[in-house]
């Protein structure tokens, strides 16, 4: 499995690589939304992480991207990891086309019950 995550703390990133090491998956890291942008047309991922505060473009701003990609990217399933606990965040989140909201700090089982559910949602509308 390969995932994708945006996030620009590096501190993060690595409390979820070594998470992600345990289920033997791969994670490719980008520190600001651009990059990720082009780290995914260039490479193919499983499941994409997404901060939404970053300097630059925001999380939110990425994922609209993605979504209005005019290839399969476009149905990569998005999960938002933030640390923002506003009462609208998760409807923001979705209204703009994430699949999947987990809290942080980042618990193991919320991050692979969200990967397993939105990996299998995605198998499902490619399949459709």
């Amino acid at each position: 499995m390969r995932v994708l995550f945006v996030e620009d703390d590096p501190m993060n990133r690595r409390v979820v690589r070594d998470m992600l090491s345990v289920a033997g998956a791969h994670m490719a890291e980008a520190e600001d939304a651009e990059t990720g942008l082009r780290m995914i047309d260039q490479e193919s991922f499983n499941v994409i992480l997404m901060d939404l505060r970053m300097p630059g473009m925001d999380g939110l701003e990425a994922i609209r991207q993605i979504r209005a990609r005019q290839d399969d990217k476009s149905l990569l399933p998005v999960i938002v990891v933030t640390a923002d606990t506003a009462s609208r965040i998760r409807e923001d989140c979705m209204e703009q086309g994430a699949d999947e909201v987990i809290l942080k700090p980042v618990a193991m089982k919320a991050l692979f019950d969200a990967m397993g559910k939105m990996i299998m949602e995605h198998a499902r509308r490619s399949a459709a």
